[in-house]
């Protein structure tokens, strides 16, 4: 899923292109882009761009009549930006924007379709559309503290949590973990207000180093190339591959369809976190350490 660095290069490369342009067209493919009905999709076409912000993980495109086209790309949507005219299919390409400068469109890989198009009339209506969690390049560590401890939750679902931090989901909460050395499973109510700076400091650092990565690889072109899995990634999407800081090799917790990578040397003291699926089968068998869990792998050979 798209993150705060990927939809903020986004939002540099739409500016470029239809920022004061006039959309003359749109077209929706697929019955299940679209959320909403009013206002009307019909209503932003002969009107000119305004405005375009990030909305937590979302992409809203202001018209000059206060209309908003709000995109959220889930896990699957991609953007894609053509000067010749691109007729959507419904299948992949599930919507075409055409404006007097070029045509946007946007795609969507796999069967299950979860990204969608709202509409929204004026600031109200875009604000109805925000989860409301805090951007963490603008707090104050104050800030950040009070967001974090508000309530008691593991470290990664307050991270990738929408109502309390903005653009954050399952990659680079990830690496704001691994660069602050903290456990994925760490209560926020257990922190220091050491360890609480280290997270604030990881939070921007990784935020912003990965935006500015994105921004030189797009090198004002269109980003084609929007993807949770990075080779230059410290652990997101490289289990079993070494951790950069340390060597050890990368570990998981798997749940539903997520994903969670860490460093048991670097996060965790050494410890395996529980996998929810193998640690119920394997029981009191489960390895707790990296060495029982090399034991176990030099017993299986």
């Amino acid at each position: 899923m798209p993150e705060l660095p990927d939809i903020t290069v986004y939002i540099e490369a739409l500016e470029q292109r239809i920022l004061g342009r006039t959309l003359t067209q749109a077209q929706i493919a697929s019955p299940f882009l679209l959320r909403t009905i009013d206002p009307p999709v019909e209503a932003c076409v002969g009107h000119t761009v305004s405005s375009i912000r990030r909305v937590g993980k979302r992409i809203a495109i202001g018209f000059d009549n206060d209309i908003w086209l709000v995109l959220h790309l889930m896990i699957a949507g991609r953007l894609h930006w053509s000067e010749k005219v691109k007729k959507p299919d419904g299948r992949r390409t599930l919507a075409s924007f055409l404006f007097d400068s070029g045509c946007l469109t946007l795609t969507e890989a796999g069967s299950q379709k979860r990204a969608s198009l709202h509409m929204a009339q004026g600031e109200a209506g875009l604000a109805a559309l925000d989860p409301g969690g805090m951007d963490v390049m603008t707090a104050s560590l104050d800030q950040f503290t009070r967001g974090l401890t508000v309530g008691n939750h593991t470290l990664k679902r307050a991270l990738t949590d929408p109502h309390v931090f903005s653009g954050i989901g399952n990659a680079y909460s990830d690496e704001i973990l691994h660069r602050a050395r903290l456990s994925p499973i760490t209560l926020t109510s257990r922190l220091t207000a050491e360890e609480i700076g280290r997270l604030y400091l990881a939070t921007q650092g990784v935020l912003q180093e990965w935006t500015e990565r994105l921004r030189a690889e797009a090198a004002g072109g269109f980003p084609e190339k929007v993807t949770a899995f990075r080779a230059e990634m410290a652990v997101h999407g490289r289990y079993g591959l070494p951790c950069p800081r340390c060597g050890a090799k990368i570990q998981r917790i798997r749940y539903a369809s997520n994903e969670t990578n860490y460093c048991a040397v670097c996060q965790t003291g050494g410890r395996l976190l529980a996998d929810r699926a193998l640690s119920r089968l394997l029981r009191e068998d489960w390895p707790r350490t990296l060495e029982e869990l090399e034991e176990l792998h030099l017993r299986a050979r």
